[in-house]
């Protein structure tokens, strides 16, 4: 395993702290024009005696830092990413020269609404494209990640039976379902009833018929669920439920399969959230700016974050804070405003047509796929699937070769491993999303390196237990390094472990 700081060209590189000399310097700061203050005495003992031990180094120096770094993490735009349920899409550059408009990127959130007509027009038109693309009755772009939205849609749904004077507290959920609907459910105090789904790995709406009672508040449901497969009871659920004085909350994460073919609404959900970085090509947050919009039918209206973007008779935007039933503000300000400009270019630059293609090509790579792995791997839901399909491990049991050594293998031969061990209702499991700009190449590549990592481990399975191989970094111990990480740079003099 290379050394702290080497590099692929077998010498040591040293880090950005251990870089520089006193008096390099990479900027041209004019004199301060401020009083100089006692800070001692203005601050106290939060003020810090000592000058912390920073590098000074050059514009060159950090430069190539930085680049270096990049050159280490893997992206979508070096190679395939085939992350199932997460859909690391391409992200088109044309989004990131619209969010770079001066007029959007140097627009203050605290801008008084007169000067900002041009931002809360765009909301409002994406909020409306939004509702119209998943046949919902208006859209909250408020919430600040597909999480938070999942959590604001369950807020809603108990505003409306508290509204109505009810307070229902189970959620059923099937195992096909993501694992945020279990913690959404918990912060809003509901218990939840987990369910299997049937043997085809869809609901079956006859086992479960029992457990739809007047005291379940809601169902929440992934439509396509995570083992790629359309829930096609999904209307026949939602009555079922509706019936019994329940709503239906739709997972929106995989909404990349159905845009422009189905329409949630329509098939009987009440409320849903989207992950735009999964389906509007807005970079995934990595924990930072994320943004999940929430869409929902007229009878939860009352009950939506606030604030929500009007306009008024003469055609002036306002945000509309007003509302006395709202579940109230989820967080600052009005949400990732730069998210909501990428992926209202991306819905203008494709239309109508081009949103209905993106899904059909999204289902066609992953039932090529499907195809073609299969030829060689164990395909547990060997049907139609919709926009990734589910492999695993089962013809490896012999070799000793494992979901974990297959996805660190890949990285070798320039792929991002698929999505491992989920989902749970499949032993092994990788799940496999190619989305719709992967090219017949790469997809074919992909089979390629599965198939030799497949015989690799039947020949020489310690090579594959090993892997990474050409990697900064060899294999780490994950475990280790989630329960001690390190989380601050120590001097070069101080021993630091990797």
């Amino acid at each position: 395993m290379p050394g702290r700081g080497a590099t692929d060209l077998g010498f040591s590189e040293p880090l950005i702290f251990d870089r520089g000399a006193p008096g390099r310097c990479g900027a041209s700061l004019p004199e301060s024009d401020v009083p100089a203050v006692d800070a001692q005495a203005a601050f106290g003992a939060q003020f810090r005696g000592v000058a912390p031990e920073l590098p000074e180094v050059s514009e060159p120096e950090v430069f190539r830092h930085y680049v270096r770094l990049s050159g280490q993490n893997f992206a979508i735009d070096k190679g395939m990413y085939p992350l199932g349920s997460c859909t690391m899409k391409y992200n088109p550059k044309v989004n990131e020269w619209a969010a770079r408009l001066d007029g959007f990127a140097g627009l203050h959130p605290c801008a008084p609404e007169e000067d900002s007509q041009g931002a809360l027009e765009l909301m409002f038109r994406l909020e409306r494209a939004l509702a119209e693309i998943c046949g919902m009755d208006a859209v909250s772009l408020h919430p600040a990640a597909g999480a938070q939205g999942e959590l604001a849609g369950l807020m809603m749904i108990c505003a409306y039976h508290g509204d109505q004077g009810r307070s229902p507290k189970k959620v059923l959920i099937p195992d096909t379902a993501h694992g945020t609907n279990s913690a959404s459910c918990a912060l809003n105090g509901l218990e939840t009833v987990s369910f299997p789904m049937g043997e085809n790995g869809i609901v079956d709406p006859a086992a479960l018929a029992p457990l739809v009672t007047e005291d379940v508040a809601a169902i929440m449901l992934t439509n396509p669920n995570t083992v790629g497969l359309f829930e096609t009871h999904l209307p026949q659920v939602a009555e079922m439920v509706h019936a019994k004085g329940g709503l239906v909350y739709g997972d929106g994460a995989n909404l990349n399969a159905i845009m422009g073919k189905a329409r949630p609404g329509d098939l009987g959900i009440d409320v849903m959230q989207f992950n735009l970085h999964k389906t509007f090509t807005t970079p995934h947050g990595g924990g930072g700016p994320g943004c999940g919009p929430v869409a929902y039918r007229a009878h939860l209206d009352p009950f939506a974050p606030v604030p929500v973007v009007v306009r008024d008779g003469d055609g002036v935007y306002r945000l509309d804070r007003d509302r006395p039933k709202t579940v109230g503000r989820l967080r600052s300000f009005q949400g990732n405003f730069g998210m909501m400009v990428r992926a209202y270019s991306y819905i203008r630059e494709l239309g109508p047509e081009g949103l209905r293609q993106v899904s059909e090509l999204a289902v066609l790579n992953a039932n090529y796929l499907r195809a073609r792995l299969g030829e060689l791997w164990n395909v547990p839901f060997d049907q139609t699937c919709m926009h990734e399909v589910v492999i695993n491990d089962r013809h490896l049991k012999e070799t000793g070769v494992t979901t974990l050594d297959v996805s660190k293998r890949l990285i070798d031969y320039g792929f991002h491993p698929p999505t491992m061990y989920f989902p749970l209702v499949v032993k092994g499991a990788m799940l496999v999303e190619p989305t719709e700009t992967e090219t017949r190449q790469s997809l074919d590549a992909f089979v390629d390196a599965m198939d030799a990592i497949q015989e690799e481990a039947k020949t020489n399975s310690e090579h594959v237990k090993t892997a990474p191989h050409h990697t900064r970094l060899g294999r780490l111990d994950e475990t280790r390094a989630a329960r001690q990480p390190v989380l601050r740079w120590q001097p070069s003099n101080t021993p630091m472990e990797q």
